[in-house]
């Protein structure tokens, strides 16, 4: 990864993600391992929201192929319109939970996303969709 894409990558809405993941920790850290997706997408929200971050969630993203529509996903959670976020339970953040995210950011004008785990192990991915047409950038932590 280039020096220049780790700054991008570190700095584009830096407080707002330092936010997200901080919520995301204080989540994992009060309720533990083993609830349900939804368990922890709910509070999470509940989180951001105290922390004055504003929070859509289940955002329908429509997919086009030739001016038509082909298909439609939903984004866990937006925050302040301007990072996805998807939750995630599993023993690990797979390749297919990134994929999934880059779609997103694609399907959107959105160019920061994180995926959140709340597996045995708490993990996050910081992903950033270039304008440049290179691939993505993941910030493993």
């Amino acid at each position: 990864m280039e020096r220049n894409t780790r700054a991008e990558l570190e700095l584009l809405h830096g407080a707002l993600t330092g936010k997200i993941i901080g919520a995301f920790f204080d989540v994992y850290n009060e309720l533990g391992h083993g609830y349900a997706e939804l368990v922890y997408q709910r509070s999470i929200v509940i989180a951001l929201r105290e922390r004055g971050v504003e929070v859509e969630t289940e955002r329908a993203l429509t997919i086009h192929y030739h001016g038509q529509v082909v298909g439609e996903y939903r984004a866990d959670l937006i925050a302040d319109g301007k990072v996805i976020v998807e939750c995630k339970v599993a023993p690990k953040i797979a390749q297919t939970h990134e994929t999934q995210l880059l779609n997103y950011l694609k399907a959107t004008s959105i160019k920061i996303g994180l995926i959140l785990n709340f597996g045995p192990d708490a993990t996050f991915r910081r992903m950033l969709l270039s304008s440049s047409g290179n691939p993505p950038a993941v910030l493993r932590a």
